[in-house]
């Protein structure tokens, strides 16, 4: 048969895909906007806020670097994250993801934060400034009872103390800077999902958790742990010398 061209135009990848939000699909007063508060985030940002600069095409996408509130766990830790920022910004709110590795309840293990200014409470009027200074609030007050992480809800709410515990041990695994000056931060993938070191980072929470209870038990209470299995050893050895005595009878 004879084979013609298609009467139907031929699908692209855009055809197939919703567009991405870009400075070309953005209301002018939108981009605006967001130039000028990206200026605010670099000249005043919040305490404890860095706005990291990056490619002017991607301006619906802005990263910022949180450092870890004190008297919290996650104290000098630097955490990564972004704001992402949709077509229909800012009628509808943008989402917010960690891109290191937290344990926190209101962050999910793919990074995604839940905080009610970015859900009920959202407003035309809310700044970026203002919406990162009430991120990084959250590390001093977590809301367990609208948690992301059921885990660290459930021992938020049981025992602070465990929490504390594991939080820091995350923190020090996955957001303290290295000895060679680069960051042990995971950066996530374009999808927004939080870059998770699946077997070396469990490896490295394992070891961590080890070294810290040695640490906390100090050289005495160190030494005490072996001290059991050469006890065992002489009991044996005991044991064994009396049996021997007992058949020479």
């Amino acid at each position: 048969g004879h084979v013609g061209v298609s009467p139907w135009p031929r699908k692209t990848r855009k055809d197939c895909f919703p567009p991405e939000a870009t400075m070309q699909n953005i209301n002018p007063r939108v981009i605006g906007r967001l130039n000028r508060e990206l200026r605010d985030l670099t000249k005043s940002p919040p305490e404890g806020v860095r706005f990291l600069p990056g490619d002017m095409d991607t301006l619906t996408e802005v990263h910022v670097e949180l450092d870890g509130p004190e008297e919290t766990p996650y104290f000098g830790g630097t955490f990564r994250m972004k704001l992402v920022l949709g077509q229909d910004y800012p009628q509808a709110p943008p989402r917010g993801f960690f891109l290191t590795k937290i344990f926190h309840p209101n962050v999910s293990n793919n990074g995604d934060i839940c905080v009610n200014t970015l859900k009920k409470d959202w407003s035309q009027t809310v700044t970026l400034s203002h919406i990162l200074a009430v991120i990084r609030c959250l590390l001093i007050v977590p809301f367990p009872e609208s948690s992301l992480n059921d885990e660290a809800g459930k021992l938020f709410m049981e025992s602070y103390d465990d929490y504390a515990e594991r939080a820091r041990l995350m923190t020090q695994v996955h957001a303290m800077r290295r000895i060679s000056g680069q960051s042990a931060t995971c950066a996530a993938s374009d999808e927004g999902t939080a870059g998770v070191e699946s077997g070396t980072g469990a490896a490295e929470e394992v070891h961590a958790l080890n070294a810290t209870k040695v640490n906390e038990m100090g050289p005495k209470k160190a030494d005490t742990v072996k001290k059991p299995s050469a006890q065992a050893k002489a009991a044996k050895k005991q044991k064994e010398n009396k049996k021997k005595g007992l058949k020479r009878l």
